[in-house]
């Protein structure tokens, strides 16, 4: 078990730590459990899925590096396929705190990249904040989504975000999480795994509004690889960058930020907008000096 559980693991009732602890110490624990490890959890600990996952909670909040609010955020997301995704929020010293991700923008993305199709509900143990319900609503089927909070009765994000602004108003039919394969290849294919790695990442991302495809792999000292695709929102501020989206999933598959040693970001040279000064500022931030930036066109 990752030593920021222990903690938190030692709060859960003695019938769920037993059903929870081999979960938890598998060296293929990714901070998320299938639907049958959730009706495992559920059977041996007498939870509903709601209330166990207020209990999961603690562990998901364990996962937050705050080194700037020590305000720690736990959330969790419920897929329709019946898993449940850890997220947790991400502050980088050294970083504008416009670099910040959110503990539901972490379980979302998270969710996303574990290729989940859709979501149903967020369970958080803080309201979501302005920031965080924009984002969410750029999912489909976000006026079914649930919010689930401590001590509240769950409610539709419609009574979080009422009158809101949408991809719908934009005329915009394809949504975070929809599955998409754009068609992009690297100007200079020289063959490199690491920048094939993001180009796959960017094949996939969310950039309706701006057309700005580009997406993000890092490699740590270990030789592993963590890949992050733009995730881009109807009301632009929200949109998460895919170096934050890279650091999601390897903060929840227990990585080491400190650890970066190479990162690629592949974009488009004529984009209107561009990821590069903020992915190599804050790859530089997190002691990551080796940053490459390599440029895609769409296949003919």
């Amino acid at each position: 078990m990752h030593p920021r559980f222990q903690s938190a693991f030692e709060q859960l009732p003695a019938a769920l730590r037993s059903a929870l602890a081999p979960m938890l110490h598998a060296a293929s624990f990714t901070a998320a459990f299938s639907a049958g490890q959730v009706d495992l959890l559920c059977q041996a600990s007498g939870l509903q899925r709601e209330a166990l996952a207020f209990s999961l909670l603690p562990l998901a909040a364990a996962c937050a590096l705050a080194p700037i609010s020590a305000f720690q955020v736990g959330a969790i997301a419920h897929g329709r396929s019946g898993n449940i995704y850890f997220g947790a929020n991400m502050e980088f010293s050294g970083a504008p705190l416009q670099q910040t991700v959110h503990a539901e923008q972490s379980a979302i993305t998270h969710a996303w990249l574990q290729n989940e199709k859709q979501l149903i509900a967020v369970t958080v143990n803080y309201t979501p904040c302005g920031h965080c319900r924009q984002f969410m609503n750029e999912l489909r089927g976000a006026g079914q989504l649930h919010i689930h909070l401590p001590g509240r009765p769950a409610a539709l994000l419609g009574h979080y975000l009422p009158d809101a602004f949408g991809p719908g108003d934009l005329a915009i039919d394809t949504l975070l999480m929809d599955e998409v394969q754009h068609a992009y290849r690297l100007a200079d294919d020289d063959g490199a795994p690491l920048a094939q790695a993001a180009l796959t990442a960017a094949c996939r991302s969310h950039a309706p509004y701006s057309g700005a495809h580009s997406g993000v792999a890092l490699e740590d000292r270990q030789g592993n690889i963590y890949c992050g695709r733009y995730a881009e929102n109807a009301a632009f501020n929200p949109s998460l960058p895919p170096l934050q989206a890279a650091l999601i999933l390897m903060n929840m598959r227990q990585g080491d930020l400190s650890a970066i040693r190479r990162a690629v970001l592949v974009e488009q040279a004529d984009a209107a907008l561009t990821q590069w000064p903020a992915t190599r500022d804050t790859l530089r931030a997190l002691g990551c000096e080796q940053v490459e930036r390599r440029l895609i066109n769409k296949q003919i």
